[in-house]
């Protein structure tokens, strides 16, 4: 039986994002993700937040390194990836994190506070009556 591992995930950065590069070269951008679900529970509206790490790579890494920030509300397309590990101690460790597919800006730009909306690209006042051909 086949499965699928596909992530869409739509949240606001919870921490600035951090550029590396893999010894090969590799870009690899790093930042937290804040997504929440509101729900009523009796007549008290509840919310719960889950906070998602996410990796970028490539050239879209260093795109999302330059224009997001803290705060920052992004569309995550993606796969969920589980990594594990023992550390120096003994240890053993697992996390299970996002590795984004397509990273979506959404809100305003920097200096925007993430609360910008679609900027009007009309040609102003036209009327539009004069183009209807009947």
């Amino acid at each position: 039986m086949s499965s699928l591992n596909k992530v869409l995930l739509i949240g606001n950065l919870t921490r600035d994002p951090e550029l590396r590069y893999t010894p090969s070269g590799m870009a690899l951008c790093k930042f937290g993700l804040a997504v929440s679900r509101k729900y009523k529970s009796g007549d008290e509206l509840k919310e719960d937040v889950a906070f998602i790490d996410i990796t970028v790579w490539g050239k879209q890494g260093e795109t999302a390194s330059e224009y997001l920030s803290k705060g920052r509300q992004v569309c995550i397309e993606g796969r969920l990836t589980y990594s594990k590990w023992e550390t120096d101690d003994g240890q053993k460790r697992s996390k299970l994190e996002v590795t984004a597919e397509n990273v979506m800006f959404l809100g305003g730009g920097r200096g925007q506070g993430g609360q910008g909306g679609p900027q009007d690209t009309s040609d102003g006042d036209r009327n539009f009556e004069d183009d209807v051909p009947f």
